[in-house]
C-alpha cells in the first residue's frame, strides 16, 4: 500500500460515498463526487479542472467547471466551459449551459439545454448564464452545431 509502485493522480480530490460536504467547493484539479455536496462546485474556466459526479454522487447546487462528467444527481444549474458528458444514470434538475456536450441514452435533464458559444477560440466565460452568446436549443440557428443521435 504505502510502498507500492501504484501512483495516485496529482490534484485529485475524492468525496467518498459516506461523506457529506456543506458549503461551496473550489477546485483547480480533479474532483470525484461519490458522496453528497450541499453547495456549489466552482472551478476557473481556464483551469482544465474535471468534475465527476458518480452514480452514487449527489450535488445540491451549481457546478461550474471546464469539464464535467455526470452519472449521478444534480439539483442545480450546470455550466461547462469546455466539455460536458451526461452518462446513462445522470439526472439534472436545472438548466445546462454547454459548449460541447455528449448525452447517453437514459440521461435526464429537467431544465433547459443552452448552447454557449466560445468567442474567437477562447473558452466561454460562464459568469452570466443569459448572455447574447447563450441560445436555448429550440431557438438555435442553422449555424449552431447541435447534433443528437440515439445510439443503437
Amino acid at each position: 500500500m504505502w510502498g507500492s509502485s501504484s501512483k495516485v493522480a496529482n490534484n485529485e480530490t475524492v468525496i467518498s460515498a459516506k461523506t457529506e460536504v456543506s458549503g461551496d467547493v473550489r477546485v483547480s484539479g480533479g474532483l470525484n463526487v461519490d458522496g453528497r455536496i450541499k453547495g456549489n462546485i466552482l472551478a476557473d474556466p481556464d483551469s482544465g479542472s474535471v468534475v465527476r459526479v458518480s452514480e452514487k454522487g449527489m450535488v445540491e447546487g451549481e457546478i461550474r467547471a471546464p469539464r464535467i462528467v455526470i452519472n449521478g444527481e444534480v439539483k442545480g444549474d450546470v455550466y461547462s466551459s469546455d466539455h460536458l458528458e451526461l452518462d446513462k444514470k445522470a439526472v439534472i434538475n436545472g438548466n445546462v449551459h454547454y459548449v460541447m456536450m455528449e448525452m447517453v441514452m437514459g440521461a435526464k435533464v429537467n431544465g433547459k439545454l443552452l448552447y454557449v458559444a466560445a468567442e474567437k477560440g477562447k473558452k466561454a466565460k460562464l459568469d452570466k448564464p443569459e448572455t447574447a452568446e447563450s441560445k436555448p436549443l429550440a431557438d438555435a440557428k442553422a449555424d449552431t452545431p447541435v447534433e443528437a443521435k440515439p445510439s443503437q
